[in-house]
């Protein structure tokens, strides 16, 4: 019987640490690891033309914020052709669906912040579907994140085509 109180305690420990850690990061300036964080606090908003994204090509993860709701988080980032963007899995899923409310809110109102290191980029993000560029995208999202037998370029396209992946792309703003 001890052993049982011993068990429900600490899973409730456990619980308890997990709902604060969540609570916290949404005011903490950004995302912290895998768990959504506040609005971005600090950066200085990147001024001047359209830039050269070559640079996002080896790195792993980057951080953007949604105006509404003013939420951050990490994010895989791809680089094609000069554009960039954003992938979100597991959609056509319950437990992604629960998980990840950003993309839905991103289709309602696109308008976001990208975070790299100390700059901040002025964005907005446009669901992809139906467009020629989501071959080579799905493409550079396999080779970049995933063992090349993972995701070839036709189970990509299938995927986001059926609704499993949806693949934003962070745009401009408008003028």
């Amino acid at each position: 019987m001890w052993f049982l109180k011993l068990v429900a305690g600490l899973l409730v420990l456990v619980l308890l640490v997990a709902a604060v850690l969540v609570v916290g990061a949404r005011f903490a300036d950004g995302p912290v690891a895998i768990i959504a964080g506040g609005p971005f606090a600090s950066g200085e908003i990147y001024q001047g033309p359209e830039p050269d994204w070559d640079f996002v090509r080896d790195r792993p993860t980057v951080e953007f914020q949604l105006l509404d709701p003013p939420r951050s988080r990490t994010s895989w980032i791809i680089e094609h052709d000069g554009r960039i963007f954003i992938p979100c899995g597991y959609m056509d899923t319950t437990w992604g669906r629960l998980w990840k409310q950003w993309p839905i809110e991103a289709e309602a109102d696109g308008r976001a912040l990208l975070r790299i290191d100390d700059t901040i980029y002025e964005r907005q993000l446009v669901r992809i579907q139906n467009d020629p560029v989501i071959a080579p995208v799905v493409a550079k999202l396999g080779a970049k994140y995933m063992d090349a037998s993972d995701m070839a370029a036709g189970d990509g396209v299938a995927a986001v085509n059926s609704g499993s992946l949806w693949l934003f792309e962070m745009a401009p703003p408008p003028p």
